[in-house]
């Protein structure tokens, strides 16, 4: 027993992780004071002196990948300083980590907006979705706003909390909030934009590269359980559909599993974008999207015990 309390204590990447994870429950950070918002702000006026309408897509292809890398790897440069100079890991790891999760608050965005949605409340969902999304909501319907909750849940859970923590696993604290960064830095370039719609793709290739084992491996999770072999089934057949595979496995398991229909077409910058549906034929209802919150979140519980006794048996990569 002390040799198992021993190899515990002694884990610096699970104690890390614990401490991360409880420290976001109980002080999460408000959106107007995260970090975050500093970094998409350079990024909007990085991308107003490189990115040039007037040049070639290859052009500003070329101009989005150099800003990102720059962006990027100064960071990288300046956390690779830091880690040198910390005098204790732990607290390093645990802060980075800390800053990189958004469990929280998009537990809090779903309860809102379920809530919202059960009452049919439709101008509180789509304030609480325009925060979220890069597309328009103000002509959704009922119907498109529980879509896109439920597209928003499953990619918010999936990349802000399980990849998160699996970058952290690989590459510790550093590897998250670079991550977490990368999410960032392809929401806001985002190619879904017209303005952005060559200069943001270099960026958004690199996430999806980045995404496809995270969310793979979450969405078979997903799948497990009920209905688990026809969602798994599922997969092979349409996860590639979708424009990212790692997303469109997410939202593949989830709308078999719960036989809901997701995706299908958006409107973003006045522009209608063809997208592939996906799942069953029910619309998201209140009672849906309560499922789907509860589904996750078990699930990266179960994440994290799997993630934990990973860093127990390979002693962590910290």
């Amino acid at each position: 027993m002390n040799d198992a309390i021993a190899l515990l204590t002694g884990n610096t990447a699970l104690l890390a992780m614990a401490g991360a994870l409880a420290l976001q429950w109980l002080l999460p950070i408000p959106a107007a004071l995260h970090p975050l918002g500093i970094w998409r702000q350079l990024a909007l006026l990085l991308a107003d002196k490189v990115n040039k309408p007037q040049d070639t897509p290859r052009q500003q292809m070329m101009s989005g990948l150099l800003a990102g890398s720059l962006m990027i790897f100064t960071v990288l440069i300046i956390l690779l300083c830091l880690y040198q100079l910390a005098w204790f890991d732990l607290p390093f790891h645990i802060i980075l980590l800390w800053l990189a999760l958004d469990w929280r608050t998009t537990a809090d965005f779903s309860k809102q907006f379920i809530t919202a949605y059960q009452h049919e409340d439709k101008p509180r969902c789509r304030q609480l979705l325009a925060e979220k999304l890069n597309r328009h909501t103000d002509n959704l319907s009922l119907l498109g706003l529980g879509k896109a909750c439920a597209e928003t849940q499953l990619l918010a859970y999936g990349r802000l909390v399980a990849g998160v923590l699996f970058w952290y696993g690989l590459t510790g604290g550093i590897g998250a909030l670079i991550y977490r960064l990368l999410i960032s830095l392809a929401r806001t370039w985002s190619p879904s934009r017209q303005r952005y719609q060559h200069f943001g793709r270099p960026l958004v290739t690199l996430l999806a590269v980045m995404d496809i084992v995270p969310l793979r491996l979450f969405a078979v999770l997903l799948s497990l359980g009920h209905n688990g072999k026809q969602a798994l089934q599922s997969l092979a057949k349409h996860g590639e559909q979708w424009q990212l595979p790692g997303p469109g496995w997410l939202l593949t398991a989830t709308g078999h599993k719960l036989s809901l229909s997701l995706g299908g077409p958006a409107i973003y910058d006045n522009m209608k974008m063809d997208r592939p549906r996906l799942g069953g034929k029910i619309a998201p209802a209140a009672l849906h999207l309560a499922q789907i919150d509860k589904l996750v979140q078990t699930r990266l519980w179960i994440w994290i015990g799997i993630q934990g006794l990973l860093l127990v048996l390979f002693q962590g990569t910290l």
